[in-house]
């Protein structure tokens, strides 16, 4: 394996920044920060670089971590408009669901504080059938009629971590015929993410799981958080009771809104199990400014010129592209949506790293680190071609000339090509280690168990709850390890970096979107068992 090869499976997402940009990146919230002079904000300053956060040219979609997508003039003076009015909310809500109602020609609608609430919002109405006095119980669900959830597995994801959160047990299936076997008198709904695997004319599609729930009365709700918003809605018609999307992504509403379409009765219950009421749902809190958001969004999207946007991405893609393939060995390509997820188009710029002497991956974390803070994607296929990609839905006017000249700079440059040799390791690391993990405000053991053959490493690495593959690399006394530990629906990677000294290993772990740690390690002696051992010929004749 080439040096090239191992750094990218040990290289961190896009935007993320490197082991080291993840030093200065939370270097100064985990250090005692000197006192700072509070300044006001002025009308004349970013009011984000006014308190030291840099802006990103947002060239990936509507990520959240990100900040999702840029609200329309018409959500936010519909926010500025509910400002300084006082209303009651469950008079607020039913208005809303009305006319969400009469928008979408769904049976109705419910604003809640994100897709991922509204979720958990269903989940909680499907269990408790609207009884106060169950929803109060949540999520301890002994005796309840209703406490199990159905998720076809290849519907588990880290969102479904809504549906968790009260307390129902998740039962994962793979065929109608498990379906089937699996709906009993505990099912309180059937979820779903909509995507290729539940498509019409899929062995699972929503319309084979709807015929077979639907003379059972289990609900089924789908998740179609970073869908295009249709009308009506296709997932309803095909069998969904509710259909949950996300606000602040396609429909460029509050990034801190959901909305849910479908079944009156069962929204009904949702909204009971939602902020301002008291229960599992309280700390889910949707304001009536983002209510009234939201619905002006979905009232945007009818009227909303959707294909003089779609020209203008399109327009912006072209401008980045036939600038950077001036530049000799590189070629695009427009991918076009073939769903309503993410529908937006996405240009890919490749080349062939042997001939520029740099790869997708770098150039994506040479410009999420640096000024002009920028978010693409990169990427190197198993052919060995390397590529950058572009999503223009969350560009503004003005990003693409931006992204044009930062990315010519970059890929115009002349480098010369990299050495695929590596510094000799000062250690070996070979076998079993202790490692003491110190979380923010807590430590924790995990151990390692390695193989070394010259610079490369792999081996084991067992952490609080289970045992993955580990693999990295050490050159001179710096080393970096990566495993993954995944289960369904939950996700950890680990980046450790650190050095050897004196028999010590230590450093930092980069832990994604959970922010970091530091480590310990010390490796395991046995005590030599050099002796000859007997074992007994026959049943012991004393105990």
């Amino acid at each position: 394996m080439k040096r090239r090869d191992i750094i990218k499976q040990l290289g961190v997402v896009p935007i993320a920044g490197s082991l080291m940009a993840s030093e200065t990146m939370f270097g100064n919230v985990m250090s005692t920060a000197a006192p700072m002079v509070a300044k006001p904000f002025t009308a004349e300053q970013n009011i984000y670089e006014s308190i030291g956060v840099d802006t990103i040219i947002n060239c990936r979609g509507t990520f959240t971590i990100l900040g999702g997508s840029t609200e329309r003039p018409e959500v936010l003076e519909a926010m500025e408009a509910a400002t300084g009015y006082f209303v009651q909310y469950d008079e607020l809500a039913f208005a809303i669901g009305r006319r969400l109602a009469e928008l979408t020609k769904a049976n109705w609608g419910m604003v809640s504080a994100g897709c991922a609430a509204g979720m958990k919002h269903v989940t909680a109405a499907c269990v408790t059938g609207g009884n106060p006095e169950k929803l109060i119980r949540i999520p301890n669900l002994e005796g309840f009629e209703k406490n199990e959830v159905i998720i076809p597995r290849s519907s588990r994801n880290v969102y479904d971590q809504a549906i968790r959160n009260i307390g129902v047990k998740l039962i994962m299936v793979d065929t109608p015929d498990e379906l089937e076997k699996a709906i009993n008198s505990r099912t309180a709904m059937i979820y779903i993410m909509t995507g290729r695997d539940n498509e019409t004319g899929k062995p699972l599609s929503l319309e084979v799981i709807s015929k077979i729930a639907k003379p059972k009365n289990i609900p089924i709700l789908a998740d179609a958080a970073a869908e295009n918003l249709s009308i009506p809605c296709v997932h309803l018609e095909r069998g969904a009771t509710v259909v949950a999307y996300s606000g602040g992504k396609a429909m460029c509403g509050p990034q801190c809104a959901g909305l849910l379409l479908g079944d009156k009765n069962l929204l009904m219950a949702a909204w009971q199990a939602s902020s301002p009421h008291h229960g599992p749902g309280r700390d889910n809190k949707v304001g009536k400014e983002e209510m009234l958001g939201m619905l002006a969004a979905v009232e945007a999207w009818t009227t909303r010129d959707h294909d003089k946007e779609w020209d203008t991405w399109l327009a912006w893609l072209e401008k980045i592209s036939s600038k950077i393939t001036k530049i000799k060995g590189i070629s695009s390509e427009v991918q076009l949506p073939t769903s309503l997820d993410n529908r937006a188009p996405r240009l890919l710029l490749k080349w062939d790293p042997e001939s520029l002497h740099i790869t997708g991956e770098e150039i994506a974390e040479e410009v999420a680190c640096n000024t002009p803070r920028i978010a693409i994607g990169g990427n190197t296929s198993d052919d060995g071609t390397t590529m950058i990609s572009i999503t223009p839905s969350q560009m503004r006017p003005g990003n693409a000339k931006v992204v044009a000249n930062r990315l010519h700079e970059i890929l115009s440059a002349k480098r010369e090509p990299r050495s695929e040799d590596m510094v000799k390791a000062n250690a070996d690391l070979a076998g079993h280690w202790d490692v003491e993990m110190e979380f923010f405000t807590s430590k924790s053991s995990h151990k390692f168990f390695l193989e070394q053959e010259g610079n490369w490493i792999k081996g084991t690495h067992t952490s609080d709850y289970s045992m993955q593959e580990m693999a990295g690399m050490i050159e001179g006394d710096e080393v970096k390890l990566k495993s993954h530990f995944s289960v369904p629906g939950n996700s950890i990677n680990y980046w450790f970096s650190g050095k050897v000294a004196n028999g010590i290993l230590s450093g930092s772990v980069f832990l994604g979107e959970y922010l970091t740690a530091k480590f310990t390690a010390n490796r395991v002696t046995y005590q030599s068992g050099n002796k000859r051992i007997s074992i007994p010929a026959g049943a012991p004749l004393a105990t």
